[in-house]
C-alpha cells in the first residue's frame, strides 16, 4: 500500500508540474496576444471628433440639406482640430470665450454672428480694433466657432421657436404651421409677467392695452424684420405679436398707428439674445445623446443691456 501511494504521489507531482507549465505558457501567450492587439488598435477606435465631424453629424442627424450661401460657416479655428468640449450659446462674447477656455471646451456653436455683422466680414469696418482683439483671443485659446443659425431654424421642430415654447410651457399649444399659438385667454399685463418670469427678462417694452385679453399669439423670436412682423399681423390677425428685436421706425410705428385706428394687435419686445437663447439651450439636449465622450454645455450670453 505504501509503495502504491508513492507511485500515485509521484504521478500527481508530475501532473501538477505539467499543469503549472501549461498555465505559464497560456499566460505568456495571452499577454503576447494582448500586446499584439493593443499594438494594432486603430487610433480612431477611441471615439474622438474633429470640428468637421461634429458639423457633418448635425446635418446628418438633423436630416438637413446643405444650404447654398449659408452664413453657417466656421468663424475661427480649423475644421480638422480635435474637439475637447462643446459650448452652445447665442453670441460668442468675450465672456463666453473665456469661460469655454476655462472648461477646456474648444468648440463654440453660436447662433448669431461673432464679428458684429451678418456675414462676419472682418473688414466690414476696416482695422476694427475690437475684431482684432477678439480674433487674437480665439487664436490664443485655439477655439473654433461655428455659426448655427440657418440650420438651427431648419431643424424639425425649429429649435429656437420650440425652445422658447418649452420655456413658456406652451409646447401643448405648439402650432403645426409654426406661426400662431392659441393659448388660454390671459391679459396682456399677465402675459408680459409670464414672459418675464419664464425667460428671465428684467423688463419688457409693450404697446397696447394692458387689460386686453390675449389668446392668439404670433411668436417671432430673434430679428425677423419689419416686413416679416407686419406680414404676420396682416395675415394671422393675432391678439399680440411677440418679437425679439425690431426696427422701431418700422414695426413699432405700424403697431402704434394700427392701435390708434382701432386695430387689436398688441406688441411685446423681448430683446434679441434672451428671445432665442432657449433654442441654443434646447440644442444641447438634441446634440449630447448623439456624441460619445464629448461634453456639450450651454452658456447663456445674456442680455447686454443694463436697465435703469
Amino acid at each position: 500500500m505504501k509503495h502504491r501511494y508513492l507511485i500515485t504521489n509521484d504521478l500527481s507531482a508530475d501532473r501538477r508540474k505539467f499543469l503549472i507549465q501549461s498555465m505559464k505558457m497560456a499566460g505568456a501567450m495571452a499577454l503576447t496576444s494582448l500586446a499584439h492587439a493593443e499594438a494594432h488598435i486603430s487610433p480612431t477606435s477611441k471615439k474622438s471628433y474633429t470640428v468637421q465631424d461634429i458639423m457633418d453629424l448635425v446635418l446628418k442627424e438633423g436630416k438637413l440639406t446643405p444650404i447654398k450661401d449659408t452664413v453657417d460657416t466656421l468663424k475661427s479655428g480649423s475644421p480638422d482640430q480635435q474637439v475637447t468640449g462643446i459650448i452652445t450659446t447665442m453670441f460668442a462674447t468675450i465672456t463666453v470665450i473665456e469661460e469655454a477656455a476655462k472648461r477646456n471646451a474648444n468648440f463654440i456653436i453660436a447662433h448669431e454672428p461673432t464679428f458684429y455683422n451678418h456675414r462676419d466680414d472682418l473688414e466690414w469696418v476696416p482695422n476694427n480694433a475690437v475684431v482684432k482683439q477678439k480674433k487674437a483671443l480665439l487664436d490664443k485659446h485655439k477655439i473654433a466657432i461655428w455659426r448655427f443659425h440657418d440650420y438651427c431654424h431648419s431643424l424639425t421642430p425649429d429649435q429656437v421657436l420650440y425652445g422658447v415654447a418649452k420655456k413658456l410651457n406652451w409646447t401643448s399649444y405648439y402650432p403645426k404651421d409654426e406661426t400662431t399659438f392659441t393659448i388660454p385667454a390671459i391679459t396682456l399685463e399677465n402675459l408680459a409677467q409670464h414672459l418675464k418670469k419664464s425667460l428671465g427678462i428684467k423688463q419688457l417694452r409693450v404697446i397696447g392695452d394692458l387689460k386686453k385679453r390675449c389668446e392668439r399669439i404670433s411668436l417671432m423670436p430673434g430679428a425677423s424684420g419689419g416686413k416679416g412682423h407686419v406680414t404676420a399681423v396682416e395675415k394671422d390677425k393675432p391678439d399680440v405679436l411677440i418679437v425679439g428685436e425690431l426696427s422701431e421706425w418700422e414695426t413699432a410705428e405700424y403697431v402704434r398707428d394700427s392701435n390708434l385706428l382701432g386695430g387689436k394687435t398688441a406688441l411685446i419686445i423681448l430683446g434679441h439674445a434672451v428671445s432665442e437663447e432657449p433654442g441654443m439651450e434646447l440644442f444641447v439636449d438634441w446634440l449630447q445623446p448623439k456624441l460619445e465622450g464629448i461634453k456639450v454645455t450651454h452658456i447663456a450670453s445674456g442680455d447686454p443691456f443694463t436697465w435703469l
